[in-house]
């Protein structure tokens, strides 16, 4: 089986520069992607005084974006395969484009939850079409690995300049300019994808839809991510919190049995059979479960422990945020000439010990030098493990597969970082209860030195499930028996 769609189709690829115009209108997108992710946590206490938040329900403004987000992801992924990659690509930055300027012309709470919630569709659109077409484009080896890495490289870049930018913009602008920022930067990505990025190739005839396995995992998916998203907020036995639980049991469940039966399913099962895909959905969960909470807990300690202002605590992020931006490019590197297991052993063992050294910087006493180490050991191996992980995902999955395939890893990526989130809160919130001052300060920096080992302990099951994956020589061997081709190449 090739992976590469232009070999497949037996017609010229698009040129070198056409590629790299491509790649960088890609890597653009995951720059949005990323920078919405974090652009709205600095405006939320202005977002609540101007409209009238209360203080606990401000935190519907990220769930919304979260829960949605979440749940179309695999409908999104399906979309980019039958629908047409470039098609949904465009059609996901129209609709980030026109959902905030929604959002920052919000006059009431609803309207900004409604944007908030039609930017998260937006946004699992964006993410599967964007990896798809990266894995369609260039072809499995190092091309791809290298695409992969610059991808992830302006995600981690998003990262900070979503804290950096969303400080600068609600002090100077006020905010509604967190919004407005996505208008012009995703409506010129899209016109510029229509004049750079390939057309689509004529969908194969007879393909559906399976709409029934659409509507059941998109139901499922999004109340088990709202679930896991109000469950620290309004408690696990609250009535909503339990009856999503049970109603997403029952709408996976029915769509299992949907799919078991499907001619052509939303999300094939045999897919699970590619060790390689299998174990890199597996890795994108830990990876948010231990890697993606750091950057709330961390957060936290430098606003409630240490006082650090939005901006300060941005420009504290550049330390990590670097560090994630060269280990993206090092994972990149180090796959294509050691082969995907040794890179996510490495990044997994990098990550791991950088952490636990990070956790000596959450202490009430301590400054934020003392976790300046930490953050960059632990930022190295995360950049190591983003791009890695991708390329498992992707490898040996055919070309008109990329997208449920991502969807997929992207699926998980999102449920892990709310099952993560949700466990590790709850750990570093129960010794919290009734103190204030100092004494609530040294508590919270506790609770997180005991969160933060435990995701370095979380990296250490990554590891282990990292040696699942097939080795390079393996992988070669069972691509040349599934297509003779690629031994003459």
């Amino acid at each position: 089986m090739s992976t590469s769609p232009t070999l497949q189709s037996g017609h010229a690829g698009p040129d070198g520069r056409r590629l790299g115009w491509s790649l960088a209108l890609l890597a653009l997108a995951q720059l949005i992607f990323s920078l919405d992710l974090n652009i709205v946590f600095v405006a939320l206490p202005d977002i609540g005084d101007d409209l009238g938040f209360p203080g606990q329900t401000q935190q519907l403004v990220v769930s919304a974006y979260v829960v949605f987000a979440g749940g179309f992801l695999l409908l999104g992924g399906r979309a980019a395969d039958l629908l047409g990659r470039r098609r949904i690509f465009v059609l996901a930055l129209a609709v980030y484009a026109v959902s905030s300027l929604a959002g920052g012309l919000a006059g009431s709470p609803a309207v900004i939850i409604a944007a908030r919630a039609v930017q998260g569709i937006g946004g699992a659109l964006l993410l599967p079409s964007t990896l798809s077409l990266i894995n369609t484009l260039f072809e499995e080896g190092p091309k791809r690995n290298r695409a992969l890495a610059v991808w992830g490289g302006a995600g981690a870049s998003g990262l900070t300049v979503g804290a950096l930018l969303g400080g600068i913009l609600t002090e100077s602008f006020g905010w509604p300019a967190v919004f407005f920022v996505n208008v012009p930067l995703a409506g010129l990505v899209a016109l510029a994808a229509l004049a750079v990025i390939p057309r689509d190739e004529v969908r194969t005839a007879g393909r559906r839809f399976d709409l029934p396995g659409a509507l059941t995992v998109t139901a499922g998916a999004t109340l088990l991510v709202f679930a896991l998203v109000e469950g620290p907020e309004n408690g696990w036995t609250a009535p909503e919190v339990i009856g999503s639980f049970v109603a997403a049991v029952v709408f996976l469940i029915a769509f299992a049995v949907i799919e078991s039966r499907s001619r052509d399913p939303l999300m094939p099962f045999r897919l699970f059979r590619n060790r390689s895909l299998s174990v890199g959905i597996t890795v994108t969960f830990l990876y948010m479960a231990t890697f993606g909470t750091l950057p709330y807990f961390l957060t936290v300690l430098l606003q409630s422990v240490h006082g650090f202002s939005a901006l300060q605590t941005g420009l504290a992020f550049l330390v990590p945020s670097v560090a994630i931006a060269t280990g993206t490019q090092l994972g990149e590197r180090l796959t294509t000439r050691l082969g995907t297991r040794p890179t996510l052993l490495a990044g997994f063992l990098v990550g791991a010990v950088g952490t636990a050294l990070l956790a000596w910087g959450f202490d009430a006493d301590a400054t934020y030098l003392t976790a300046v180490p930490g953050l960059i050991v632990s930022g190295v191996g995360q950049g190591i493990v983003w791009t890695a992980m991708w390329i498992a995902a992707s490898t040996g999955v055919a070309a008109d597969e990329q997208g449920i395939a991502n969807g997929m890893a992207s699926t998980t990526l999102n449920i892990g970082n709310a099952i993560g989130l949700a466990v590790l809160t709850a750990i570093a919130d129960a010794g919290t209860g009734g103190k204030t001052g100092q004494a609530l300060k040294a508590a919270t920096a506790d609770g997180e030195f005991l969160v933060v080992l435990l995701t370095a302990v979380g990296m250490v099951v990554g590891l282990l499930i990292t040696l699942g994956l097939p080795s390079k020589k393996a992988q070669a061997a069972s691509a040349a028996v599934e297509d003779p081709v690629l031994t003459v190449r």
